[in-house]
């Protein structure tokens, strides 16, 4: 069975998507730990980052690398945190988080409930940010 980041890359479940190209997607992450909290995903699905062949590796990690620059220039934050847990979801995907403290990245911490206007709102500004 396709997993959930899967039906989002085929547009069978809605996201908030901020930057796109052939082979990945940065979308919105529904129960952010932090306003713009962004997952950058491979389009082809993989469950284990350390099993991704070593060019889809790295232009996953370029993709990121281009959408923290926009993230940061939108989001107001002293730096975008990255981790790569790989459990709640088997596709691989990078959450990239802006924060101003390392307690920001705690995902055990409770997560923000936002609007419809809210996230489109943020996502239009990430996605004019990122060049």
């Amino acid at each position: 069975m396709p997993s959930i980041f899967t039906q989002i890359i085929q547009k069978k479940i809605p996201c908030y998507a901020v930057h796109e190209d052939e082979h990945h997607l940065a979308f919105l992450d529904i129960q952010p730990l932090k306003e713009g909290h962004v997952l950058v995903v491979p389009k082809k699905e993989s469950d284990y980052v350390f099993d991704m062949p070593l060019h889809e590796y790295l232009q996953l990690h370029a993709f990121a690398q281009k959408v923290a620059i926009g993230l940061k220039k939108a989001i107001p934050c002293t730096r975008i945190g990255t981790a790569v847990v790989g459990l709640e979801v088997p596709h691989v995907h990078i959450h990239l988080i802006p924060i101003d403290s390392v307690a920001d990245m705690n995902f055990l911490q409770p997560r923000l409930v936002l609007t419809h206007e809210k996230y489109t709102a943020i996502a239009n500004r990430i996605s004019n940010a990122i060049s």
